[in-house]
């Protein structure tokens, strides 16, 4: 079930992905390009070329898990990272700042579209 959380490595793919690759093919490029092992539990995140598109894949109890987040305003901001290593660390709060669109500045924040809600009656 969904459990990424503050206890676990995150690892940001640096560079953009290909986002037509699914988890077989994320799986390759983590053990290929950034010298990692899937099965180590550890959270990998791949941002496609736009900056619309988040995939997170990690392993856990029973397979392999992949998160998709696609925006449909606005864009992911990239946290500053060294563009010669293999994988740049992340912690969790540098995750849940790229996905919310927080900024800085904390009187604002990156677009994002409001997910409509509606109440249903059954």
């Amino acid at each position: 079930m969904f459990s990424l959380n503050d206890s676990m490595r995150y690892w940001l793919c640096p560079g953009f992905t290909d986002m037509r690759k699914g988890i077989s093919s994320l799986c390759g490029v983590v053990k290929e390009k950034m010298g990692c092992q899937m099965k180590n539990g550890d959270v990998f995140v791949f941002i496609g070329s736009s900056r619309k598109l988040m995939k997170l894949v990690h392993a856990e109890d029973g397979g392999m898990v992949m998160y998709v987040k696609r925006l449909e305003a606005g864009r992911f901001k990239l946290p500053e990272h060294d563009g010669q290593s293999k994988a740049c660390p992340m912690e969790w709060r540098d995750l849940v700042v790229m996905v919310e669109g927080i900024a800085e500045d904390p009187s604002s924040r990156l677009r994002r579209l409001r997910a409509e809600r509606h109440e249903y009656i059954i």
